[in-house]
């Protein structure tokens, strides 16, 4: 299962992260939560024009063009979460093949400008995060919408790996923490004699160290910070604990209005 990637806000509304301030990229991620996709779309281009060489603006438009079809296609429903039966279904869902190839795209561009700058400076920590991003993104659709399962497993892996070499340098960059949070979680709900297998490939398949970790970006990151706090409000729906779920998606419809998820998820704690 992939790390969602994502798969994002304006600076003052999150908790400080040392990552750079950059107010266009901020507010495109800040439209992607709230479901105005063209609208992201539109400030991340202005933020690639202005920083043609930061992997981070194409990073983030693949990032657009992947939550905008979870979103068309509702995979980020509680439902497809919360039971077991939606995460063991092999069926495809019926992909857009224009955005698919808009998203690889962007991916690629990306890939491109992470090389050139680890090129030049081999442990550049903007460069490390897109590249977690970017593999996170990359395995989010290869898992959920073409379920190729194996192959998004080989990429939460090397996702997981390029976050943990960015965090033993730089411990503060919050975001990368999801990597690995969203890797132990996300395996830890596969039966056990799956995650038995899976750990013998190096994958790593504990509930609590995932929880831990996506609890340090709910709390401190930055572009990922909303991200994580819905993973753990699902998590809150799993172990039957509705009323800490519901005070996270409270945050999450407050802090982004335009974006009917959060309330949908609201109505069914009622």
């Amino acid at each position: 299962m992939g790390s969602t990637a994502l798969f994002l806000l304006v600076a003052t509304t999150l908790s400080a992260s040392p990552a750079p301030e950059t107010g266009t990229l901020d507010l495109g991620f800040r439209q992607l939560y709230n479901l105005q996709f063209d609208e992201a779309h539109h400030t991340f281009t202005e933020f690639m024009r202005q920083n043609p060489t930061d992997p981070m603006g194409p990073v983030s438009d693949a990032a657009a063009y992947l939550f905008s079809e979870f979103d068309r296609l509702r995979i980020l429903q509680s439902e497809f979460w919360v039971h077991d039966e939606p995460l063991m279904d092999f069926r495809k869902p019926d992909a857009d093949p224009a955005v698919k190839r808009r998203f690889e795209a962007a991916l690629d561009r990306g890939q491109r400008l992470v090389d050139a700058q680890l090129a030049r400076e081999p442990d550049n920590a903007e460069a490390l995060m897109a590249a977690t991003l970017r593999m996170g993104l990359h395995s989010d659709y290869l898992a959920l919408i073409e379920k190729k399962h194996l192959a998004a497993l080989g990429e939460v892996k090397q996702s997981r790996g390029i976050a943990e070499r960015l965090l033993s340098k730089h411990p503060e960059y919050y975001d990368a923490w999801l990597a690995v949070g969203v890797e132990n979680y996300l395996l830890s709900l596969k039966p056990a004699p799956v995650r038995w297998l899976l750990q013998m490939t190096g994958a790593r398949t504990d509930h609590d160290t995932g929880v831990a970790k996506l609890r340090l970006t709910a709390e401190k990151g930055h572009y990922l910070l909303p991200f994580a706090r819905l993973l753990l409000a699902v998590n809150d729906m799993r172990q039957n604990n509705p009323a800490q779920a519901k005070a996270k998606l409270q945050w999450l419809a407050a802090e982004f209005p335009n974006n009917r998820l959060y309330k949908e998820e609201l109505a069914k704690l009622n």
